[in-house]
């Protein structure tokens, strides 16, 4: 069993109730165990061009029986059956679901990349996932999550506190 972490947002309608609602759902696939979620942040869009409504963003830490690549089907279903459509990059959407760590795997694969990418530079995703484990190593560039976020540069990534609400019962 390992531990994976999943990024959360949503800019659209409800983004707390689309939130919540996908902690659920990842709670109830079958082999995944969440153990815990961080608290929510109001995060400005990045790499946007135009007007968007601020994202709600956190992640979840869920223990894994299953593969990775049968994870990230699973949250592509979750997004699917929420509505999220695929129109444009870094559009706006109801959900987002990204597995961004998975134990200490790398995973290069058509269509799944493990460590997620561009997880190193996004504040919205290492503030909540420093909360979960500010001591977990990144697998690529051996860097504590704390050490990664403490170098992030702030400009134009403003993450403010939401308020403290679980993310999943």
């Amino acid at each position: 069993m390992v531990t994976a972490y999943i990024g959360i947002g949503s800019n659209m309608g409800d983004r707390l109730a689309n939130c919540v609602r996908a902690a659920e759902e990842i709670a109830a696939v079958p082999g995944l165990r969440v153990v815990s979620c961080s608290e929510w942040f109001l995060t400005r869009p990045v790499g946007v061009v135009g007007q968007q409504e601020w994202y709600l963003n956190g992640v979840l830490a869920a223990d894994s029986e299953i593969s990775p690549r049968l994870f990230l089907a699973n949250l592509l279903e979750i997004e699917k059956s929420m509505g999220r459509l695929r129109k444009e990059r870094w559009g706006p959407r109801v959900i987002d679901l990204d597995l961004l760590l998975f134990g200490g795997e790398i995973v290069q694969e058509e269509n799944l990349a493990v460590p997620h990418p561009l997880m190193h530079l996004r504040r919205f995703v290492l503030v909540p996932l420093v909360q979960l484990a500010h001591d977990l190593r990144h697998p690529v560039l051996l860097k504590t999550m704390a050490e990664l976020l403490h170098e992030l540069p702030e400009d134009g990534q403003d993450v403010i506190p939401w308020k403290a609400i679980e993310c999943c019962a």
